[in-house]
């Protein structure tokens, strides 16, 4: 049975009609999956570390270069190098969907608030994106403590980080090491060499520190805290 041959110009109607729903249906299954991609993506942060110490020889594996000693852990564990850069030695890395630069000021100790208010302004790092990783004589050796903000405890890093930022509320991860000195002698202790008994322990400790770094980059420093301190 042959079907009725349509008008030509009814034709061109309906092959238009025809075109114009194919194109809708194409382009309405392109916006909805363009749409869910663009919601799975999560947002990329970006963080900077810092971890306090004094360049030079003299002063490599000391007890207050441990901010460093933790860096130096963090980045060989992300197979990434530390470069020269101002104000200090800079790694940057990647932590599933967060971007970290690694520091570790060139200025000396006390003059760490240069290099941190550098890189800040330079990678435009808000303080609540900041972690300092620093030495602290009040805890013993090993044990991890974090905070959101704080006094400086009368750390000279952190003192000038305090003064030249403005503000005491940014995150620290101190690392205990300890006070088993005689009276007299903190200066000594400081800059002297880990004991055989710490020097064992240090690579374990190091790496909980490590993990400590990632959590508050990835879930944030109430969960770091939760699950590092004292730990």
């Amino acid at each position: 049975m042959l079907l009725p041959l349509l008008p030509p110009r009814l034709l061109r109607v309906k092959k238009v009609k025809l075109l114009s729903n194919f194109l809708k249906r194409i382009f309405s299954s392109k916006s909805s999956s363009e749409a869910t991609i663009t919601a799975s993506e999560p947002e990329t942060m970006k963080f900077l570390i810092v971890g306090l110490g004094n360049i030079g020889a003299e002063y490599q594996g000391t007890r207050h270069n441990i901010g460093f000693t933790i860096l130096d852990a963090l980045a060989a564990a992300s197979n990434v190098v530390f470069k020269s850069q101002r104000y200090g030695a800079v790694a940057e890395m990647r932590l599933k969907n967060q971007r970290l630069m690694l520091l570790k000021p060139s200025t000396y100790m006390n003059l760490s608030g240069e290099a941190v208010r550098y890189w800040m302004q330079k990678e435009k790092i808000e303080l609540d994106h900041v972690l300092v990783v620093v030495d602290d004589l009040a805890l013993p050796f090993g044990t991890i403590r974090l905070r959101g903000k704080g006094a400086d405890g009368g750390h000279n890093g952190l003192k000038n980080i305090n003064a030249l930022v403005g503000s005491q509320n940014y995150a620290r991860l101190r690392f205990g090491i300890g006070h088993d000195f005689p009276e007299g002698a903190q200066i000594d202790y400081v800059l002297g060499p880990l004991s055989s008994e710490e020097q064992a322990q240090l690579p374990e400790r190091v790496g909980k520190a490590v993990d400590a770094i990632k959590a508050f980059c990835l879930s944030g420093i109430s969960f770091a805290m939760t699950n590092y301190n004292n730990k």
